[in-house]
């Protein structure tokens, strides 16, 4: 028999016509989480090792204003949530709970890969239960730290899915590696991309070369009739 996990996951989600409003709070006994989403994306999080909340819109976006005092009543939620858990865990000693292990990692790239041009790797995780996973990369073996992750966004199925993203400047050869770690997994799972970005190809030049020489040697033609012709006169 498997103890409570040391984690208490509470979630709301309401449905306003089209679109679906997530709040999810989180809690162990050394870490926490605290999110706002719409639509499957992450809106705000709360960065408690910073002391404020992060707003995860693109600068190109409408912000979107939360009143003054949200990162604080998120601090007190932060409170009732591990008093909860610590309840539920004496409450459940001997209770079975329910894992679910991380799927395979997913990487995928934001646009085409042109060797010297700054991109941005994804790494997706789903379908895992309890919360949270760590994400972590690594290129060419060596561990990167420049890698963000974000909070872990609740499913309707109840369990997680993750993303963390890698901003870098790909290099013939690279190796990037994704690499999930979660308190259930016996070993943690891995995910590979290698830079593989095609030279670039030879046939428009070789097409315009030929284009180029056969207008050339039409003109040539031209203007040698034309000559003859002025003779014959």
């Amino acid at each position: 028999m498997m103890k409570a996990a040391l984690l208490l996951f509470l979630s709301c989600v309401s449905a306003h016509s089209f679109h679906e409003d997530v709040r999810a709070v989180g809690c162990s006994e050394s870490d926490g989480e605290s999110m706002f989403g719409l639509d499957g994306e992450e809106m705000w999080y709360a960065d408690y090792e910073r002391g404020y909340g992060v707003n995860e819109f693109p600068p190109f976006a409408r912000p979107t204003v939360y009143a003054e005092g949200t990162y604080e009543r998120i601090v007190a939620d932060q409170d009732l949530c591990t008093y909860n858990m610590k309840t539920l865990i004496r409450l459940s000693k001997n209770a079975t709970m329910r894992v679910e292990q991380p799927s395979s990692p997913m990487i995928y790239i934001t646009d085409n890969v042109v060797v010297g041009r700054e991109n941005t790797l994804i790494c997706f995780v789903s379908h895992f239960y309890p919360a949270p996973i760590t994400i972590s990369w690594s290129r060419n073996g060596e561990v990167l730290p420049e890698g963000t992750s974000k909070t872990p966004y609740p499913q309707s199925d109840e369990t997680f899915t993750q993303i963390s993203r890698l901003d870098f400047t790909p290099q013939h050869g690279d190796k990037y590696n994704c690499t999930v770690t979660h308190k259930f997994l016996s070993t943690p799972l891995t995910r590979a991309w290698e830079v593989e970005a095609e030279p670039p190809s030879i046939g428009p030049a070789v097409f315009c070369g030929f284009g180029l020489a056969v207008g050339l040697l039409g003109i040539a033609v031209g203007t040698f009739f034309l000559i003859k012709g002025n003779e014959c006169r």
